[in-house]
C-alpha cells in the first residue's frame, strides 16, 4: 500500500475523499448530535464574525461563542459592506483580506470542533459580489435589457470567479422573480416581466455560476430568489400578499425557476409573502411536492432573513416561534437564514413535536454539496489570487460591455443622436448626471471613487473638459436643492442639453433599516433614495424638483437630450413628447457613464431592449404585453397601452424582416426562417423577437408570448437568416385539469421587433399528435 492510500485508509470515512459522496454523508451523520445537525440549517449573519489586526484577520470573539453554543454550518454576508452592515472602505475587507478572513474562519471551526465540518459561506451577488473592490455589473433589469444571454453567461463567470477566488461559495442571485409592477422596490434585481426572458436569461446565469458541476474550480452554488411570485405584491409593498392563480403560478411564475434548476441551480430561496393564503417559507406544495417530488430538485431551500420567524410574527399562522420553525422544516425548508428560529427544533425533537428524520433530510443535503464542491478537500484560498482575480481589467471591460448593451433608446427625433463630437459647448445636467452611487443600484458596497464613472466622467472623456459645463440642477427627492436657474444659465451656453435624471437605490448612513436590511423610508429620512428593497412607490413621477428641472432646460429652446437612471420604470410621459431624445438605463453599474457617453456619441450604437413595459400611469397597473384575452379598452382619460412596451428599443440604423419560412419537422416541431437586413447608414445590433398566440384554447391564452428571440450584429447592407425552433414545450398549455398539454388547432407565428413591432406573420396548425 502506497503513502496517499494508507494515509486515506487511516482517515475517518467522511474525510476519505476516495468514497463517494453518498458514503460520506452517511458516516458524517451518524457521527453527529442533535445539535450538531441542527447547527448545520443555521445561517447566521457573518459581517461580525472577524476581526482585522494590522494586515491579518482573525475570528471574532462573537464567532467563537457562536460556534461553541451554536456550532453554524453557513454564515452570510460575511465579506458584505453597506450603511447596515456599517462596514466601510476603512474598516471592511478588500478582496486580499477576505480571503484571509474566510481561512481564519475555516481554520478555526477545522480545528476547534468536534467533527471539523468547514463552514459554508453565503455571499449576495445579484449584479456582482456585494462586497469591497469587487466587479458592478448593470443591476439585473439592466442585464435583462441586453436580452443576451451569452453576455449574462459572462457576467455569471465572472461573479463566480470574484467569489470563490475570495473563499466563499454560495452565490445569492439570480433574482427571478416576474415583475408586474413598477411601485414595487424590487424590481431593479429582477428580470423583468416575461417568464421566456427570464428563464433564458437566469439558466445562463445559472451556466456562467458553474453550479452544474460543483467539481470546477470557481463554481459557485447559485441559489435562486424568490421563490414565489414575490414581485407582484398587493399594492405594490414589499412582502404583502401575492394574489396569483394556480394557473398563473404554472404558466409564468415557476417556469424560469425550472429552466434554472435544469441548467443546475442547487439552492432556492423561499419569499416573504404568502400566496393563497400560505406563507412561501412554510408552504409544503411548493418546496416539497413541487421542488422535489414533481422537479427533482437536489439542492437545498434557504429561507429568505427572518422569514421564518415572518412565518409566526407577521402571517399569524403559528402562535409561537418553534411552530413556525416546524412548519417551515416540514414544508421543505433546509435552513435558516438568520440563525434563529430553527434553534427551536432541537426542543421540538427532543419532546417529540417533530422527527429527527426531518432534520437528518435537511442536514444531509446540507452535507452533500459541501461534499460534492469539495469542501472538506480545499478549504482554504490564496489571498494573492483574489487580488489578481477581483476586478480584473477584463472583469472591468465586461462590464463596460454588459453596460453598453443594456441602454435603451426610446426616442431619436430627428436623429439627434449620435452626437458630434465636434460641438462647441454640452451642458450636463441633472441629478444622475454626476452621482457615483446613484450608477449602481441596491445590494451593492461602497466603492472608490475612481472606480466608477458617471455620466459626466463619460461626456468629458469624448471631448475636452472645456467644452462641457456641469450644474447638477436639484436633488433626486431633496426639494431644499435647488439650482435650477444656474442650469439653464449653463444650457443658455452651450448646443445641446445632457440632462440626467430619474431614481436611485444608493444607500447611506443616513437612512435606517429594519432587522432583514430593507430600507424604512420616513419623513425623517433626507436620503435620495427612492427605490431598492424597502422603497416602495405610490406614484411612478419623478420626484423632488426634477420635473422642474426638465421644464425649464426645454423652455431655453436647446436640444434636449435625457437620460434616465432608474431601478424602476419611471414616468416618461412628458420627456417622451417633449425631448428630442430618450434613454434609459437601468443603474448600468461602475462602467455605466462611459457606456452612457459611448452610445450619445456613436462610438456604440444602442440595442438594448425593454424587459418591462412603460406605463403611462400608475393606474393601469398591472400593464405588461402578454396578458390575457380580452384586448384591453382605453381609458376615459388615456389609451390602455403601456407608453412603451416589451421588447421596444430603437437603433442609429433600421432593420428590414423578410422572407418568413415555416417548416413541419413533425406535428409539435416546427423550424422557422427569415432574413434581416440592415438598411441603414450604421453597423448595428437588432434583437429579432418570435412571438406565439394560441388562437383558440381549452383556457384562456395571452393575446401573444414570447418564445424566441437572438440579438446579432449586423454591419450596414448586410443581411442575415435567423432560424428559430418551436417545439412542444412552446405549443403547450396548463389545461382545465392543470396538466400541460399541447391541444390541436391553430397558432400564429409573429416576427417583429417588440412586442407590438411585429413585420411578419404565419398561421400554422397542429392537427394531430
Amino acid at each position: 500500500m502506497n503513502v496517499v492510500a494508507f494515509a486515506q485508509s487511516s482517515l475517518l470515512p467522511y474525510k476519505n475523499p476516495v468514497l463517494s459522496v453518498d458514503e460520506r454523508v452517511k458516516d458524517l451523520l451518524s457521527r453527529m448530535t442533535l445539535e450538531d445537525k441542527v447547527g448545520q440549517l443555521l445561517c447566521p449573519l457573518g459581517w461580525e464574525m472577524y476581526e482585522i489586526k494590522d494586515d491579518e484577520v482573525h475570528p471574532s470573539e462573537k464567532f467563537k461563542r457562536l460556534m461553541k453554543e451554536k456550532n453554524a454550518g453557513m454564515l452570510w454576508a460575511t465579506y458584505r459592506a453597506d450603511p447596515w452592515t456599517k462596514k466601510t472602505l476603512e474598516n471592511g475587507l478588500n478582496p486580499e483580506l477576505a480571503a484571509k478572513a474566510g481561512n481564519a474562519l475555516q481554520k478555526y471551526v477545522i480545528e476547534n470542533t468536534r467533527l471539523g465540518i468547514p463552514l459554508f459561506l453565503a455571499e449576495e451577488a445579484p449584479h456582482g459580489h456585494m462586497a469591497i473592490g469587487t466587479t458592478v455589473f448593470p443591476t439585473g433589469i439592466g442585464m435583462a435589457a441586453t436580452w443576451s444571454p451569452t453576455l449574462i453567461e459572462e457576467v455569471g463567470n465572472v461573479i463566480a470567479k470574484e467569489i470563490r477566488s475570495q473563499g466563499a461559495h454560495i452565490s445569492y442571485g439570480p433574482v427571478l422573480d416576474l415583475s408586474r409592477d413598477p411601485r414595487w422596490s424590487r424590481v431593479e434585481e429582477t428580470f423583468g416581466e416575461d417568464p421566456v426572458l427570464s428563464g433564458r436569461l437566469g439558466a445562463a446565469m445559472i451556466l456562467g455560476l458553474g453550479s452544474g458541476d460543483l467539481s470546477c474550480e470557481y463554481a459557485t452554488i447559485a441559489t435562486l430568489k424568490h421563490f414565489l411570485a414575490y414581485a407582484v405584491p398587493e399594492g405594490g409593498q414589499n412582502g404583502n400578499y401575492a394574489s396569483v392563480g394556480t394557473r398563473d403560478l404554472h404558466e409564468n411564475f415557476l417556469p424560469p425557476f425550472r429552466e434554472a434548476i435544469d441548467a443546475g441551480a442547487l439552492s432556492v430561496m423561499t419569499s416573504y409573502n404568502s400566496i393563497d393564503g400560505v406563507p412561501c417559507t412554510a408552504n409544503h406544495y411548493l418546496l416539497t411536492q413541487l421542488l422535489r417530488n414533481e422537479w427533482r430538485f437536489r439542492g437545498f431551500v434557504v429561507s429568505d432573513l427572518y422569514s421564518i420567524e415572518g412565518v409566526h410574527e407577521s402571517h399569524f399562522v403559528a402562535p409561537t416561534i418553534e411552530e413556525a420553525a416546524m412548519q417551515a422544516v416540514s414544508a421543505g425548508a433546509d435552513i435558516d437564514l438568520g440563525g434563529d428560529a430553527f434553534m427551536n427544533l432541537t426542543h421540538a425533537v427532543q419532546f417529540g413535536k417533530i422527527s429527527e428524520a426531518v432534520i437528518d433530510t435537511a442536514v444531509c443535503r446540507v452535507l452533500r454539496m459541501k461534499f460534492e464542491i469539495g469542501l472538506f478537500e480545499h478549504p482554504y484560498v490564496n489571498p494573492k489570487t483574489a487580488t489578481k482575480i477581483v476586478r480584473s481589467k477584463d472583469h472591468i471591460k465586461l462590464a463596460r460591455k454588459v453596460a453598453q448593451s443594456s441602454i435603451v433608446l426610446l426616442k431619436n427625433e430627428n436623429s439627434i443622436l449620435p452626437l458630434n463630437k465636434k460641438i462647441k459647448k454640452v451642458a450636463v445636467v441633472g441629478p444622475n448626471a454626476d452621482n457615483r452611487y446613484n450608477m449602481l443600484g441596491d445590494y451593492t458596497a461602497p466603492q472608490e471613487d475612481e472606480n466608477i464613472k458617471t455620466v459626466l466622467d463619460g461626456v468629458i472623456s469624448k471631448l475636452s473638459p472645456s467644452k462641457v459645463e456641469y450644474v447638477r440642477g436639484c436633488a433626486i427627492r431633496d426639494t431644499t436643492v435647488n439650482e435650477i436657474a444656474e442650469a439653464v444659465e449653463a444650457a443658455s451656453r452651450s448646443e445641446v442639453i445632457i440632462a440626467v435624471v430619474g431614481g436611485s437605490s444608493a444607500r447611506d448612513f443616513k437612512t435606517s433599516y429594519q432587522e432583514t436590511g430593507a430600507a424604512i423610508a420616513d419623513e425623517k429620512s433626507i436620503s435620495d433614495m427612492e427605490c431598492g428593497e424597502g422603497f416602495d412607490r405610490a406614484t411612478l413621477t419623478l420626484l423632488g424638483k426634477q420635473q422642474d428641472l426638465l421644464i425649464a432646460l426645454k423652455a431655453t429652446g436647446k436640444p434636449l437630450i435625457v437620460v434616465y437612471i432608474e431601478g424602476r420604470p419611471l414616468d416618461k410621459v412628458w420627456a417622451s413628447e417633449y425631448a428630442d431624445a430618450l434613454l434609459t438605463a437601468s443603474y448600468p453599474g461602475q462602467e455605466g457613464g462611459y457606456a452612457i457617453a459611448d452610445v450619445l456619441f456613436g462610438d456604440y450604437n444602442p440595442a438594448g431592449r425593454l424587459p418591462v413595459s412603460i406605463p403611462r400611469s400608475v393606474g393601469q397597473i398591472p400593464v405588461y404585453y402578454n396578458k390575457k384575452a380580452p384586448r384591453n379598452h382605453d381609458y376615459v382619460e388615456q389609451a390602455a397601452s403601456p407608453l412603451y412596451t416589451f421588447g421596444y428599443g430603437l437603433s442609429y440604423t433600421t432593420f428590414e424582416y423578410s422572407d418568413l419560412q415555416v417548416i413541419r419537422k413533425s406535428p409539435c416541431h416546427f423550424e422557422v426562417s427569415f432574413k434581416v437586413k440592415n438598411t441603414g447608414s450604421y453597423d448595428g445590433e437588432e434583437v429579432a423577437q418570435l412571438y406565439l398566440r394560441d388562437e383558440y384554447a381549452s383556457v384562456v391564452q395571452p393575446l401573444r408570448q414570447l418564445k424566441c428571440f437572438e440579438r446579432f450584429f449586423l454591419k450596414r447592407g448586410e443581411e442575415k437568416e435567423i432560424f428559430f425552433t418551436l417545439t412542444e414545450k412552446d405549443l403547450s398549455i396548463i389545461d382545465r385539469n392543470m396538466k400541460r398539454v399541447v391541444e390541436t388547432g391553430d397558432f400564429r407565428i409573429m416576427i417583429g421587433a417588440s412586442s407590438d413591432d411585429i413585420r411578419l406573420t404565419k398561421d400554422i396548425s397542429v392537427e394531430s399528435l
